[in-house]
C-alpha cells in the first residue's frame, strides 16, 4: 500500500501535473509506472527525474547488458521490490543467468563469464554499499567503459538509488506472485 496517492491516470491533475504526466506517457517509458506514479504529485521534481531518467536508462553510452546489471545491483542493496521487479526480466533478455540474477538478490558476488560484466557489477557494488570506488576497481570499469561511461555508470547508481528510496519510501509495491529474492 502506497503512503501516498499514486496518480495513474490524468484525471484530476493541475496543468503542471498533466504536462509532466503526458511527457512521461509519451516518451520513451511509454507509461507512468513505477516511482513515477507518486513522484507526479510533485511535477517540479518529477521533470527533471524523468529526463536524468530517460537518459541513464535508454541513452547513455554504458552498453544496455551493463546497465541492467548496475540496475539490479542498486535495487538488492535497498530492497527495492519494485526496481527488481521492472529490471530483473530485462537483464535476462539482455543475458544475465538465472545464476548470476540470484547471486545478486542474495547479496553476493555472482561468477561471471564477461570481465566487463565482473567490472561494471564490481564498481555498481562498491558505489551502492561504500558511496566510493578503490582504484583498482576503477581501472576495471575504466577499462570497458572509458571515462565518459563511468560517468555515465556513476549517474545511472545514483538515479536508481533515488528510484530506489522513493519506491521504498512511498511503499509501491509489486503484485504477491512476483519474484523478489530478499523476501
Amino acid at each position: 500500500m502506497s503512503r501516498i496517492e499514486k496518480i495513474t491516470g490524468p484525471e484530476g491533475l493541475d496543468a503542471e501535473q498533466r504536462a509532466v504526466y503526458d511527457r512521461i506517457a509519451g516518451g520513451a517509458r511509454g507509461g507512468v509506472r513505477g516511482p513515477h506514479t507518486v513522484l507526479i504529485n510533485n511535477p517540479g521534481l518529477a521533470a527533471p527525474v524523468d529526463q536524468l531518467g530517460v537518459y541513464v536508462r535508454y541513452d547513455c553510452s554504458v552498453p544496455e547488458r551493463l546497465r541492467e546489471l548496475a540496475i539490479l545491483v542498486v535495487a538488492a542493496r535497498w530492497k527495492a521490490d519494485y526496481e527488481w521487479y521492472a529490471h530483473a526480466p530485462l537483464a535476462k533478455k539482455q543475458g544475465l543467468s538465472d545464476d548470476v540474477l540470484s547471486a545478486i538478490g542474495s547479496g553476493h558476488a555472482p561468477t561471471f563469464a564477461e570481465e566487463a560484466d565482473s567490472a561494471v557489477h564490481d564498481f555498481a557494488r562498491s558505489m551502492a554499499h561504500d558511496g566510493r570506488v578503490e582504484d583498482d576497481i576503477y581501472a576495471r570499469a575504466e577499462q570497458h567503459l572509458g571515462s565518459k561511461g563511468l560517468i555515465d555508470l556513476t549517474g545511472l547508481i545514483g538515479y536508481y538509488t533515488l528510484v530506489a528510496y522513493t519506491l521504498n519510501t512511498f511503499e509501491i509495491g509489486v503484485p504477491d506472485s512476483a519474484a523478489i529474492p530478499w523476501r
